[in-house]
């Protein structure tokens, strides 16, 4: 009985191991479709000018944002009102900014979101409603039209002896509030090859994924031109369209490779390696060395009975020396794994910062085998 359990459990721990390791191996490798992006398949940034009408006196000084005058006076025209020499002093309009990611592939009469910023001194866009405002692509055209309320989340508040500003009253977001007026040519479905961009230029992932589209498609339909860039061609015979070969490759699963690299935020304290770090046998010795100074003024004055003499205050100053850390020298025998240089430093009791001046000088004396790259 008692070596049947025992059988039982080293089995359930076995299989738990198997489970375990093929859980890691899955979750090195990426699907194709996370790890590229597709030539042509791409946001396009849009920018417009526009004006805010209906904020409850938190709007421009005509004085200061002359602008606002003027695309006041020049929209009132356009309606048939004549406001030119018109002394206009309106506290509820706001010159701002809109700007939108136009999707691909957007048809005409869909909606997008709009971000909307203040330009001159307005104070909160709170309750304000952009009107329609063009919004331009980089070459001039308009491919959006924006208007709508404004939702901010932040606000203003002020009284006679002070002010509160939670968020950035000046900037809020139009949900659903672009109209999509033209849209960018661009028909995928008929293309006989296309280019894949990795996120992460590397050319042993290049070179992965055409073989694995290759593998998938069986035959030589993909290659990598460079460490960025993979050529797809639509296999000769194939009936189907180009989206239906990006669909059946997307979901391919390949392990990306990366490079040996250690990301150090200065101003945080934030270290991030990577876990092929290997570092040469060296030897590590930390400590700091603690000054502190205080000063303690007294006060000296003359005796009760005394015929002469001032109150004077006299500096009194205290200084310490104290030399904290290890005393201890570690040494690392040579490639050493990450893990094995992470529980080293620990173990010498090393803080962040302490730890960001070792990293650099293990990079300065070549025993580091990774690129070091300082934030």
């Amino acid at each position: 009985m008692f070596y049947a359990f025992r059988l039982l459990t080293l089995l359930t721990t076995a299989t738990l191991m198997a489970t375990f390791a093929a859980a890691s191996a899955t979750a090195a490798t990426s699907r194709i479709k996370d790890i590229v992006s597709i030539e042509g398949v791409r946001d396009n940034q849009l920018l417009g000018y526009g004006l805010v009408v209906g904020l409850n006196g938190t709007g421009d000084t005509l004085r200061n944002a002359p602008y606002t005058q003027q695309s006041l006076t020049a929209m009132l025209e356009r309606l048939g009102i004549n406001a030119k020499g018109t002394t206009m002093r309106p506290e509820n309009i706001a010159a701002v900014m809109v700007t939108t990611n136009l999707p691909a592939f957007s048809r005409q009469g869909t909606r997008v979101d709009v971000s909307v910023s203040s330009m001159g001194d307005a104070q909160d866009l709170k309750g304000g409603t952009l009107l329609a405002t063009p919004m331009l692509g980089a070459d001039g055209e308009v491919y959006v039209v924006a208007q709508g309320a404004i939702a901010t989340a932040g606000f203003a508040a002020a009284g006679e002896a002070g002010s509160v500003t939670q968020g950035v009253p000046t900037a809020g977001r139009i949900a659903n509030g672009g109209i999509v007026e033209r849209e960018i040519a661009f028909e995928l479905r008929d293309m006989g090859s296309l280019k894949l961009s990795l996120h992460n230029p590397d050319l042993t992932t290049a070179r992965r994924i055409a073989a694995a589209i290759n593998g998938h498609l069986k035959g030589d339909i993909s290659r990598a031109l460079d460490p960025s860039t993979i050529l797809l061609a639509r296999p000769i015979g194939y009936t189907l369209s180009m989206v239906d070969l990006l669909t059946d490759i997307e979901q391919l699963t390949v392990e990306p490779e990366t490079k040996a690299r250690v990301i150090i935020d200065e101003r945080t304290g934030i270290i991030v390696m990577g876990d092929d770090v290997r570092i040469n046998s060296v030897a590590i010795a930390q400590g700091n060395l603690v000054i502190s100074v205080s000063e303690t003024p007294q006060v000296s004055q003359p005796g009760a009975f005394a015929q002469g003499g001032q109150t004077e205050v006299v500096p009194r100053s205290s200084i310490g020396v104290e030399e904290k850390g290890t005393d201890r020298l570690a040494i690392l025998p040579p490639t050493v794994t990450l893990r094995a240089l992470v529980d080293g430093l620990n173990a010498l009791e090393i803080s962040p910062r302490d730890m960001i001046s070792i990293l650099q000088a293990l990079k300065a004396a070549g025993a580091m085998q990774a690129e070091l790259q300082v934030m």
